[in-house]
């Protein structure tokens, strides 16, 4: 059922010595390709993302980012605070010899401009690159979060700065948290390039960034990144993994990032992404409410617990009455 914890770790060598078998099998270069939004640039409809490189050994890693670009894939997702900033060494190692044939991500979750250019000063080392093409505000989820990213000295500042400088192309934000963070940041500030955010068929039906976000990023004609497919492997318990990565390829966005452990995985996506077919709506449907019965804080534990709200509203509304 977990696909992407529990094989990672049980079967990663496995996988990895089967590289070569399934290479046979598997035409690399077929990938479609989308437009970025108001980028202009075309990225693989997924790519690999270094999240999920703590369940796999350093040159497991490597061999996994390695087998990605011999595969076709462009879009390269990773952060400052992954692995304690061994996944950035990883694509840096991995990528290093192919950089300007990649589209390079990292992020940072520093709100203040001196701590967020400390770990793009960092990142760029690590990744072994003298610029990104994509650095993104990371994990945007509450008020505090909003109003010291748009303080004076706040984030938001060392991000317009690199830009300006060359230090990344692109600029972005991305968040799971909470739907309503990331249609406040597209309120406060229109120069976003970017914006990544959880998609999957049972996002519809609790705290819903399909519902409310995605249709506002479309109109800022945003570079739109999925992540999250399966919840996890969540949804694996009742959904192949094809359903999971057609469900949001289906849905107007441009890249999903998919966070492999093994090299058969990032091969079993890969085809998935060569095969697709677009979901009509009657199938984008079914999908979502056979999904519904599993959707809510549990399957989507990075979702703010809407319980939690609901329940201290009516223990205040007790107390009052």
């Amino acid at each position: 059922m977990k696909r992407r914890s529990f094989f990672g770790s049980a079967v990663a060598g496995l996988s990895i010595a089967a590289g070569s078998a399934r290479a046979s099998r598997l035409k690399a270069g077929d990938v479609p390709k989308r437009t970025f939004g108001k980028t202009g640039e075309k990225l693989t409809l997924v790519g690999q993302a270094g999240g999920r490189f703590p369940l796999c050994t350093f040159d497991q890693a490597k061999a996994i980012t390695r087998r990605s670009y011999e595969l076709g894939l462009n879009y390269f997702d990773n952060a400052h605070s992954y692995w304690n900033g061994r996944s950035e060494v990883v694509y840096g190692e991995a990528l290093e010899d192919v950089r300007k044939e990649v589209f390079l991500t990292t992020k940072s979750v520093k709100r203040t401009r001196k701590e967020a250019e400390e770990e793009l000063h960092k990142s760029l080392k690590r990744l072994k690159t003298d610029y990104l093409d994509l650095w993104q505000i990371h994990s945007v989820k509450s008020d505090e979060d909003l109003k010291a990213i748009f303080a004076p000295g706040g984030a938001i500042e060392a991000f317009e700065a690199a830009k300006k400088a060359g230090k990344c192309r692109y600029i972005g934000f991305t968040g799971h948290h909470d739907p309503e963070a990331h249609l406040e940041m597209l309120r406060l500030y229109k120069d976003f390039d970017t914006i990544l955010m959880p998609l999957n068929p049972a996002d519809p039906s609790y705290l819903s960034f399909e519902q409310k976000v995605l249709p506002e990023a479309q109109k800022q004609n945003l570079g739109i990144q999925g992540m999250k497919s399966t919840a996890n492997s969540k949804l694996l318990q009742s959904f192949g993994v094809g359903q999971c990565i057609n469900y949001v390829l289906s849905l107007p966005i441009h890249c999903l990032a998919v966070g492999c452990t093994t090299i058969g995985q990032i091969e079993d996506d890969v085809r998935i992404a060569q095969q697709f077919s677009q979901y009509n709506r009657d199938e984008m449907a079914e999908l979502r409410e056979r999904a519904a019965e599993l959707a809510g804080p549990d399957l989507e534990d990075w979702k703010r617990d809407a319980r939690t709200a609901l329940e201290g509203r009516r223990r205040h509304e007790y107390q009052g009455s």
